[in-house]
């Protein structure tokens, strides 16, 4: 009988997207219980079909007011907690987060492995601790399977995924905060501009961006309120462009090259997992990474990155993936 295993990533969609080739991987030797936020559902049929999910939302997850703990679902809480007690022999998580090694303890989990910080050792069997924290977010799911005894290939060996024939180029101009979003304006002029080119072009945004939006007749902009509008949108690109944000992680997921805008965060720590992601870094800041949380009024880190930097990587990018077969190896362009 297979042992059982509980995984633990209540981020966004992004940090679930880069957990999902270790699901893929365990699933294969483990039951597999995945503790991950609601929208993870909307994920399941399509990139792990095999795996239980247990859905919560942990309030410390998000962006502010997370420490009111007076306001906290405690009974929805403990719900959660309950469903997972005792039912597996293994627990992980790949953040450096004493929450997480917590609910791996309070559930009765017999082994525990994780990345311990500020003490929370404490609540794991297996403390790992020879990773160094300039590592990729993927290599700590990586070092986790080999105390699994999975083999997970390093992230510059993955084999290419196969990708979409798709028709266009897509640009998704959201993201989770808005440190992380570049300027409409000049998504707007990169689309129009890729156009003139002869690049189909499809723009999503999310649904607060609309307004903005909807002040020009073109490009045509489809708000995505939904993963599987997203996903569907995505099934017919052939290359994305956009923010450090989900949905390029998901891009890369489904085998789309990526072309990725940062600003507070840094490339080497969260590039999309795709052996052709390209990207340019943002502005230095002596903050970096900041993880959203600006201390200045505007996030210069990346509504300094101008249009005339950004135009001829992306035209560049374009060129090398408008071909199947062709894949340059992964650059760092600062």
């Amino acid at each position: 009988m297979k042992p059982t295993l509980l995984i633990i990533e209540l981020w966004g969609l992004g940090d679930l997207a880069l957990a999902i080739p270790f699901i893929q991987a365990t699933s294969t030797q483990y039951h597999v219980t995945l503790l991950a936020k609601p929208f993870a559902a909307e994920l399941q049929a399509l990139f792990f079909p095999n795996t239980k999910l247990v859905t919560f939302n942990a309030p410390w997850t998000a962006f502010r007011n997370k420490y009111n703990v007076w306001n906290w679902p405690i009974k929805t809480i403990l719900e959660s907690i309950q469903q997972l007690r005792e039912k597996n022999d293994f627990a992980v998580s790949a953040r450096r987060d004493p929450r997480d090694h917590f609910l791996m303890w309070i559930t009765g989990t017999k082994y525990r492995l994780g990345f311990p910080r500020v003490g929370s050792n404490l609540f794991l069997t297996k403390p790992i601790k020879d990773l160094p924290t300039t590592a990729h977010r993927y290599e700590h799911w990586r070092r986790l399977a080999q105390e699994l005894k999975i083999t997970l290939p390093k992230i510059h060996e993955r084999p290419i995924p196969n990708r979409p024939s798709g028709e266009y180029v897509l640009i998704h101009t959201g993201a989770g905060q808005p440190t992380r979003i570049w300027p409409l304006e000049n998504y707007r002029t990169l689309a129009l501009h890729l156009r003139n080119q002869g690049y189909q072009v499809v723009i999503n945004c999310d649904q607060n961006q609309i307004n903005w939006w909807q002040r020009y007749a073109e490009p045509k902009v489809i708000p995505t309120q939904t993963l599987p509008q997203l996903i569907s949108n995505l099934r017919n690109a052939f290359a994305f462009i956009g923010n450090d944000s989900g949905p390029g992680h998901l891009a890369a997921l489904m085998g789309i090259p990526t072309f990725t805008i940062f600003g507070p965060q840094l490339p080497q720590l969260f590039l999309p997992i795709h052996p052709n992601a390209q990207y340019i870094e943002g502005k230095p800041c002596p903050y970096k990474p900041c993880f959203d949380y600006c201390k200045f009024k505007t996030p210069n880190c990346i509504t300094n990155i101008t249009l005339e930097e950004v135009l001829p990587k992306i035209q560049n990018f374009l060129q090398v993936v408008s071909t199947p077969q062709q894949y340059a190896p992964p650059t760092n362009q600062k």
